[in-house]
């Protein structure tokens, strides 16, 4: 039985009752909340458990070195987190969530991310912090 049909028959359960009984103003909420109660206990069953969802690709072969497929979708992608957000609004942990996969599971493809490193490394990036800066003179305070 659904929302609408149980909220039909309350009502004209209770209205039914109303007309044909003398009933407090106060004991109307109670009496819809126990009309409404029983009748949605008769008709429970136990609704199907959620199934699983299956992936797209089995989960050990959705990494490659080239690429990472989506278990959403089956898209071969470089970088999964853009495409979760704009197409499944789902965050990377929402994603690992869902699937089961570990916390250091990829959102980028192996060579890519290799790649961006080589990349980064050659500029010169992550190499030593803030140099200390040279001033020329005496210090201000003197």
């Amino acid at each position: 039985m659904d929302e609408s049909d149980l909220l039909a028959l309350t009502s004209d359960i209770v209205a039914s009752h109303v007309s044909n009984n003398s009933v407090a103003v106060g004991d109307l909420p109670q009496l819809i909340h126990n009309v409404y109660t029983s009748l949605a206990a008769l008709g429970m069953v136990e609704p199907p458990a959620a199934e699983k969802p299956q992936p797209a690709v089995s989960i050990r072969s959705s990494v490659k070195p080239d690429y990472i497929v989506c278990l959403e979708d089956g898209l071969k992608l470089k970088m999964l987190k853009r495409h979760l957000m704009s197409a499944y609004g789902m965050t990377p942990d929402d994603y690992r969530a869902k699937w089961g996969l570990p916390d250091d599971y990829p959102m980028v493809a192996p060579n890519y991310a290799e790649a961006r490193r080589q990349l980064a490394v050659s500029i010169g990036l992550g190499k030593g912090g803030r140099k200390p800066v040279k001033r020329k003179g005496p210090p201000k305070g003197s």
